[in-house]
């Protein structure tokens, strides 16, 4: 018999049964899914008794502080969000699917509560996650960390030592308590002292996150409300390092430089180097203060208060140098013999010579006990006129020596006049520095004792 008749005739005596390969069985968690949804409706809430409310646990962990926005009264927070419920509808035995007791679906195949946040302002980057664990007795965990934009009311008055209060309230959109009420997961004391996952190295320190439970009632149906208050305090370091510092020791060189005497010019000439380098630096930091647009906070009030005062400090020496050269004259600091041959300058030699031998003849009279004279009194120098021979060269000389005498009692009058003029600035300097000095302490004071007491709470 040839070999294809002998195939042939096996063929039809084999059933044609055992010939088809056998399905492969269907695993005991696919069987478990395609049982739990084959009916599953996800727009029906999960309950029996439709008169039955559906309780949400909500848990919260503060997990890092990534940005607050003064100017925009936005707050940007990290947060792990945990969210508890039972669905009535996925329940089973795990003895009849291999002793299976969670497995995890996707959110979008069963029903998932509308909570929200009611602060909630922007989408954050958060990362998608599309299932949710659930296990046999209908329990269903949807873990999922968060990144919240979120409206907050700041109080940046007080920046750097400024503590803020922002709060994640949240609440069902739709159903009101009667079909979604909403509670804690854990005790409230737990939660507000878990800090353990916050990152605590950066800009804002976690304080604590107390929590309470609340009702509002709207159009005749109250909508159940859990809030979580964020405390969080700033750390002043970075600022009192980089604004507070570098301000205070312009203020304290500026103070300084009034020992800088006040009738030359380089005190109002540092001065001015000074408001001006405040200026620049003032400039150079505007974007490290945060801004509203209703209130400033005290640390720009400082920095104006600041700049007005280096401004009267620069007036005060202004008027102080004003003072100085009120009544001051063009006069020349000349010796006597500079002055002599200023006056006498255009005079030729031979008047000199002749004055010499003038002051010879006088000295032989003196010495003959024809006169006696003192060149000190002016009386003494008018009665020389009273010689013989008045109308010599004698009269002329001493009429000169006479009058320069007078020229220069009358330059010793004004250089008095002149020094009395210039203690008395000087005693008006001091004053106004001294007044200028209280009133930088008193300011200085009263910012350290705010901030001093800000900082303590």
């Amino acid at each position: 018999m040839s070999p294809v008749l002998l195939l042939s005739l096996l063929l039809s005596v084999i059933p044609r049964a055992e010939l088809v390969p056998e399905k492969p069985k269907r695993s005991a968690l696919n069987q478990l899914t395609r049982l739990l949804l084959r009916k599953y409706d996800c727009g029906v809430r999960p309950v029996q008794n439709w008169t039955k409310p559906t309780t949400v646990y909500l848990d919260l962990i503060i997990q890092s502080v990534l940005d607050v926005d003064g100017q925009t009264q936005k707050v940007t927070t990290s947060i792990w969000y945990r969210q508890i419920w039972t669905d009535e509808f996925l329940v089973w035995d795990p003895e009849d699917f291999d002793g299976i007791t969670e497995i995890s679906l996707s959110s979008d195949a069963i029903w998932v509560p509308d909570v929200i946040i009611s602060e909630f302002v922007d989408v954050g980057k958060s990362p998608v996650i599309p299932y949710v664990y659930v296990n046999c007795s209908g329990t269903v965990k949807n873990y999922r960390p968060i990144q919240v934009v979120s409206a907050c009311h700041l109080e940046i008055y007080a920046f750097p030592f400024d503590k803020q209060n922002c709060t994640l309230t949240f609440r069902s959109w739709l159903h009101s308590v009667s079909e979604v009420d909403l509670a804690l997961w854990r005790p409230a004391e737990e939660i507000a002292s878990d800090t353990r996952e916050f990152m605590n190295d950066g800009e804002w320190e976690l304080l604590s996150v107390p929590s309470h439970y609340w009702t509002l009632a709207i159009e005749d149906r109250d909508y159940a409300h859990i809030q979580f208050n964020m405390l969080i305090r700033r750390r002043p370091l970075l600022y009192v390092v980089g604004l507070l510092i570098p301000s205070i020791f312009l203020m304290v060189v500026d103070v300084i430089s009034f020992y800088l005497p006040p009738n030359s010019g380089t005190r109002i000439t540092f001065k001015t180097s000074i408001l001006l380098g405040y200026t620049v630096v003032r400039v150079n930091l505007m974007d490290e203060i945060p801004a509203t647009a209703i209130k400033t906070p005290l640390i720009g009030a400082f920095f104006a208060v600041c700049m007005a005062l280096l401004v009267i400090s620069l007036a005060k020496s202004i008027f102080v140098v004003k003072l100085l050269h009120y009544s001051e004259r063009e006069v020349k600091e000349m010796s006597i013999s500079a002055c002599l041959l200023d006056k006498y300058g255009s005079t030729d030699q031979s008047f000199i010579d002749s004055v010499f031998t003038s002051m010879k003849t006088l000295d032989d009279v003196d010495q003959s006990g024809g006169y006696e004279f003192d060149l000190s009194s002016e009386t003494d120098l008018f009665s020389l006129t009273d010689v013989p021979n008045s109308d010599s060269p004698l009269e002329k000389i001493l009429q000169e020596v006479v009058s320069l005498k007078l020229y220069l009692q009358e330059e010793d009058s004004e250089g008095s006049s002149q020094s009395y003029w210039l203690e008395l600035c000087l005693k008006v300097d001091k004053v106004l520095f001294r007044i200028y000095v209280v009133l930088v302490l008193i300011y200085s004071l009263t910012l350290l004792l705010l901030w001093s007491s800000w900082s303590s709470i």
